[in-house]
């Protein structure tokens, strides 16, 4: 079976904000990665998703994008950007640009025509309705930052949607002019030669035209079923494929909110021509208590087997394709969350990176996962800067939640603790500012890129021995997935099946020694232990698991 080349590849996502930076403004800057493009090599990964570092007001570091045509100064230059492509290519590294079209920020030319009146060419690039019969918002609609999605415009009377922050209004993916100037300018970065496209929020872009109310009953009951998956999406992401994404080769992946396996299925076939494959977010909701997710709570073993079972096994069926990933930009830290951040880092850190890179999908590394950083651990308010967990934090205290379980709630759950700046070394601020950083980092932690590189067995060299596994095995593309237990809390063990060979992958997510056996049919088949986290030379029919122990064998 002929693969395509993101299919056995791994991805590195860079939050440029938090990165690197070289001209000690606090900030990290294209030039910062340009810097650690030798890093990422050796690493050996093979594409770099970029969060977004266009013209923003930074209302949601980036994601509300003022002008898409321009790098916003604080990150560099277009010619800095240039260089950085340029310099990637040479290295055999691709660059994935991170696009977003849902939304705009209200300080974009469009949003500020639309403004102008009801009459302006603009005002149609949004989504604008009249009060409600009692003059408030057209329906119930949430945002996802909190309150209502609507804002009245008091100029014209009217209300604009914006799903997100209040400085983010939706656009308006209805208008064909709207279309037309999206694929025009995702065409004016191809031409410049980026790889691919990493699509933010994208399966919300077209809305229930009747804007009907939610019925508030739970979490979910927030308007999403009006405008998840809505009905036109596919047409419209059939479109961008023929107009941008096929004509410059472009790998893409979309970020999909709530949806199912049966419509990333529809997004991820090749067949359709939309995307290449698909993020979703289930197995990051197994520690939302009732669906909420700001509330402490602890996840489930089976829970998490069951949901990442499942999006496996249908993703398959379908011919559909996974984006693999424990951790990103909103998210906090895996390592905390499902596994142990404190006597077991490094066990844990390697035991996560062999659960999911025995899996079928593209795997995603988030920058600082390949050194086993941990979350922020903030504790006051006054240190984080994400609206969201801001606003959360504004909302639980007038819940009654006291301040004290208020800030525990972020420090499990704040996508803050994914943004603290990348460890370098040991010198102040972790070598990422000579300046003040824009975000505390962890200041007690010793756990650096500097002593990753210098111990042969760190996790930075288990991520590099695992992707080039990846690489070279066809079966971590095209093998069949079978969970093997799927009632024990403490061991997730899985095997995948392909021609005459197989790969069984198991993890003790205890702090216990555990007995496994291998499953009968592969006991008498030649065994090669193809990752570990454990020095084990040998195997044998029955295993004790060490505490987080993780093993990769290879069998034929």
């Amino acid at each position: 079976m002929n693969n395509e080349w993101w299919q056995k590849g791994t991805v590195y996502q860079i939050y440029p904000r938090s990165f690197y930076d070289t001209n000690g403004d606090g900030i990290g800057d294209i030039r910062g990665i340009i810097e650690k493009l030798d890093y990422l090599a050796k690493l050996g990964v093979d594409l770099l998703w970029l969060t977004p570092m266009y013209v923003s007001p930074q209302r949601d570091n980036g994601y509300d994008i003022a002008d898409y045509f321009n790098i916003d100064p604080q990150y560099g230059t277009m010619a800095d950007f240039d260089e950085l492509l340029e310099k990637a290519h040479q290295r055999g590294l691709k660059i994935m640009m991170d696009m977003v079209v849902n939304h705009t920020s209200y300080q974009h030319h469009w949003f500020q025509e639309a403004l102008k009146g009801k009459d302006n060419p603009y005002r149609d690039y949004y989504i604008w309705k009249d009060p409600a019969a009692d003059g408030g918002p057209p329906n119930n609609w949430l945002s996802k930052f909190s309150g209502s999605a609507w804002e009245l415009d008091e100029a014209s009377g009217q209300y604009y949607l914006h799903l997100y922050e209040v400085g983010m209004p939706d656009l308006n993916w209805e208008n064909p002019k709207l279309q037309e100037e999206i694929y025009n300018m995702m065409a004016w970065w191809g031409e410049k030669g980026i790889d691919g496209f990493r699509l933010d929020v994208i399966n919300n872009i077209s809305k229930n035209p009747d804007f009907p109310n939610d019925s508030l009953a739970t979490a979910q009951d927030d308007g999403r079923k009006f405008y998840v998956d809505g009905p036109h999406v596919h047409e419209y992401l059939h479109q961008m494929n023929r107009h941008v994404f096929d004509k410059y080769g472009l790998v893409t992946v979309g970020e999909m909110s709530s949806t199912t396996p049966e419509q990333c299925i529809k997004y991820t076939n090749p067949e359709r021509e939309e995307l290449s494959m698909a993020f979703n977010f289930h197995h990051m909701k197994v520690d939302y208590p009732g669906g909420k997710k700001w509330a402490s709570a602890k996840f489930q073993l089976t829970d998490l087997k069951r949901v990442m079972t499942e999006w496996q096994l249908k993703m398959a069926a379908g011919g559909g394709w996974n984006a693999l990933f424990w951790t990103n930009h909103d998210q906090p830290r895996a390592l905390a969350r499902f596994a142990n951040d404190t006597v077991y880092r490094e066990q844990s850190a390697k035991l996560l990176a062999i659960i999911l890179f025995g899996l079928q999908g593209t795997t995603f590394i988030y920058q600082g996962e390949e050194i086993a950083m941990t979350d922020a651990n903030f504790t006051d308010i006054s240190q984080y800067d994400d609206a969201e967990s801001r606003n959360a934090y504004a909302h639980l205290l007038a819940d009654g939640v006291t301040a004290a379980d208020a800030l525990q709630i972020l420090r499990e759950k704040s996508r803050e603790n994914a943004r603290i700046p990348m460890q370098w070394d040991d010198t102040p601020h972790h070598g990422f500012t000579s300046g003040e950083p824009w975000l505390a980092p962890i200041h007690e932690d010793n756990w650096t890129v500097d002593k990753a590189l210098a111990n042969a067995d760190s996790i930075f060299y288990t991520y590099q021995h695992l992707i080039a596994l990846r690489r070279k095995h066809a079966i971590f593309a095209n093998g069949d997935f079978r969970l093997l237990d799927a009632e024990s809390e403490v061991i997730y063990d899985y095997a995948r099946e392909w021609q005459n060979e197989a790969l069984v992958v198991v993890g003790n997510f205890s702090e216990k020694e555990m007995t496994w056996h291998v499953p009968e049919q592969y006991q008498n088949k030649d065994c090669a232990i193809l990752a570990s986290n454990y020095a084990r030379e040998t195997l044998e029919n029955q295993v004790t698991l060490q505490p987080y122990e993780a093993l990769m064998l290879h069998l034929k």
